[in-house]
């Protein structure tokens, strides 16, 4: 797959990332279609006129940015509009689940272009699952191969043939693991991914840089850039249960990946053992009663569990997602906001509310590669 990453001497959209460049990126895409003119940019960012316009010149030069019109003048000149290019670039976000797998295609702007779902056995063995991810991610990128650019057209692919075609792939997946090193530690139930460098065996099979981490860190990273606000947990029920954290605005992982292990709680001491080693984990307790079909039981279960976590950190929001959140979501989010008020009631509090999570997995996998590009430290 080395072709899909030729530069065609061209600049390494990477290298780009300088914290000003970064700045005025993340401007430009949060202006969308409409642009942004240079004089907001440095109102903006504090740059000066001059760095703006040295910044802007370089982007639109690597196809970055491009002129898109100008604002009417209220007394002066008229000022240009820039824009970003959504199609100069493009990330893979995989999420990796027990038994599936989703990957999809992402440009600039984080809009999906494309998506694939396989199925996926993770206890196959390091080399089967790697030989599947790697065909997925092939797959995608056929479409953007050799310079081809979805969603980009006329002047905007012109200006953006030098640069390579894929930035790189996030995969997302079941912890614990070392998101610093891309190793994977005892996942739950697959004792045998303990210490397999799953970046590095991914990097060398697909020739484009590779970031591994949590899906639970992930999809919290993806909600942050869309939009999501202060601190929040985002708690992924499907089939097992952990937690992303959001605190002010940056993602929370711990000095050694560890923060989130939010299933592995335990609420019940002579509880049902766990496939962690320990008894009465919220996983294994919610767990067990949605495969009883009592999704009530299940819901208070992580309702508990969310308490506590908002007893913990004093969080803003509660955030549901995961497939078997999704199988019954108005079930779940009833539950668990019936605990957290009670909760929030005998304490004399307004109840944290609960949400549904929007979007994937896998699209905040792609987030771990653009978010750097953008100035997302915690990426």
């Amino acid at each position: 797959m080395a072709d899909v990453n030729r530069t065609n001497g061209g600049a390494n959209l990477l290298a780009l990332r300088s914290h000003n460049t970064a700045l005025v990126l993340d401007l430009l895409r949060g202006a969308g279609a409409g642009g942004i003119s240079r004089l907001e940019l440095a109102e903006r960012t504090g740059l000066t006129p001059q760095a703006v316009s040295k910044i802007t010149a370089r982007l639109r030069e690597e196809g970055l940015a491009v002129e898109a019109g100008h604002r009417a003048s209220t007394g002066g000149k008229r000022r240009t509009v820039l824009r970003l290019v959504p199609g100069a670039g493009h990330a893979v976000g995989v999420h990796l689940d027990r038994d599936a797998l989703r990957a999809v295609l992402v440009d600039l702007a984080g809009t999906v272009v494309a998506e694939r779902c396989a199925a996926l056995d993770l206890g196959a063995g390091a080399e089967a699952v790697v030989a599947v991810v790697a065909g997925e991610v092939e797959a995608l990128a056929k479409g953007v191969r050799g310079g081809g650019r979805t969603g980009a057209a006329g002047a905007d692919t012109a200006a953006a043939e030098s640069l390579p075609a894929l930035l790189g792939v996030g995969v997302a997946l079941p912890g614990p693991l070392d998101h610093t090193r891309g190793v994977l530690h005892r996942v739950t139930g697959f004792p045998e991914w303990d210490g397999f460098p799953l970046r590095d065996a991914l990097a060398r099979r697909l020739g484009v840089p590779v970031v591994v981490d949590k899906d639970t860190n992930a999809a919290a990273l993806g909600l942050a850039v869309a939009g999501e606000r202060g601190s929040f947990a985002y708690l992924h029920l499907g089939t097992g249960l952990g937690a992303g954290l959001v605190i002010d605005g940056a993602v929370h992982r711990g000095a050694r990946t560890g923060a989130g292990e939010f299933g592995h709680q335990v609420v019940q001491l002579d509880g049902p053992p766990c496939g962690c080693g320990d008894r009465g984990c919220v996983e294994a307790l919610c767990l067990a009663a949605v495969a009883r079909g009592d999704l009530a039981e299940a819901a208070r279960v992580l309702g508990i569990a969310a308490g506590n976590l908002i007893a913990l950190l004093d969080i803003d929001l509660v955030l549901l997602g995961g497939r078997t959140i999704a199988t019954a979501r108005d079930a779940f989010l009833r539950g668990v906001a019936a605990v957290l008020d009670e909760r929030a009631r005998r304490a004399g509090e307004e109840p944290v509310p609960v949400r549904a999570a929007p979007g994937e997995v896998a699209d905040g996998a792609a987030q771990l590669v653009l978010g750097p590009l953008f100035g997302r430290a915690d990426a």
